[in-house]
């Protein structure tokens, strides 16, 4: 039987987000110390654990059959990978910087400067799109000490919380692209290897659903049930139970995440009482 063999980053926020994602989706790894390879003992796949930005290279290859990488990265590298999933975590974006002090008028700042990057592919098709003419300085890591030390007059860099920009006295003037992490995948895949991909997908997909989404229980009279069943559309739609005192029930749903307190508002707006939540662990759909 064939193996899907999966890229990871071997180390960081990525590998970790990626490695709880897999736990969650019921894979388990033989991983031991310094290990760059690592085999499954309850699902045909194996991971190879490499440095983030190898990972688009190995997979185009055909090295590894999918990864996990992030956005920026799959766009620096420019190779021609499927998207996958995209998965949601180790967000971020790509964003110019300059020094703290310095007046910015617009992207006409950059005009003839020097910009400092790990990311010249993305950099140079945004200044052409926007026709400004600089000179774009590659380094491999360090970059926002760039201006502090006399190297560039700006830099292009990964921001998260923007501590590291203020740290060295610069400040984010321009996002030119957001990124998280992809499950991206190689191209002409075997048949058996794509139905692996699908099973690990199913399995993805409820694990993010599940994290997305809390289940809900509450208690209603009756005459506020079809108010509180409009505002509770469910997976299909809420379970209305009878409670042992006459005139009340009980309703159970799945609420989104995101809605969360705007629906808690309105449940008890319509007479909701005694409402609970809950995680869920799987969600299958």
């Amino acid at each position: 039987m064939e193996k899907l063999r999966i890229a990871l980053q071997k180390k960081g926020r990525l590998h970790d987000d990626s490695m709880k994602l897999l736990k969650e989706a019921g894979i388990k790894f033989n991983i031991g110390s310094g290990k760059l390879v690592a085999q499954s003992p309850n699902f045909p796949i194996e991971v190879l654990f490499l440095r983030d930005d190898d990972i688009p290279q190995t997979i185009a290859d055909k090295v590894a059959d999918i990864g996990v990488v992030g956005e920026n990265e799959v766009e620096e590298k420019d190779f021609k990978l499927t998207i996958a999933k995209r998965l949601g975590f180790s967000k971020c974006r790509i964003s110019l910087a300059i020094p703290k002090a310095d007046e910015y008028p617009g992207l006409e700042y950059f005009q003839g400067k020097k910009v400092a990057t790990s990311y010249p592919v993305i950099l140079k098709k945004y200044f052409a799109e926007k026709n400004i003419s600089a000179n774009i300085h590659e380094i491999a890591g360090s970059v926002e000490i760039a201006p502090g030390i006399g190297l560039a007059d700006g830099i292009f860099d990964i921001v998260s919380s923007g501590s590291t920009l203020v740290a060295n006295r610069l400040k984010e003037v321009e996002v030119v692209m957001q990124s998280e992490a992809l499950l991206v995948q190689a191209e002409d895949m075997s048949d058996e290897k794509k139905a692996l991909l699908q099973e690990l997908l199913f399995r993805i997909n409820a694990v993010m659903a599940a994290s997305s989404n809390k289940y809900i229980l509450l208690n209603a009279p009756n005459d506020k049930v079809d108010e509180i069943v409009k505002v509770l559309p469910g997976m299909k739609s809420p379970t209305v139970l009878p409670l042992a005192q006459e005139g009340w029930s009980s309703i159970h749903s799945v609420i989104s995440e995101k809605q969360f307190w705007e629906i808690i508002g309105k449940l008890k707006d319509n007479g909701a009482e005694g409402i609970l939540t809950f995680p869920i662990e799987k969600m299958i759909l």
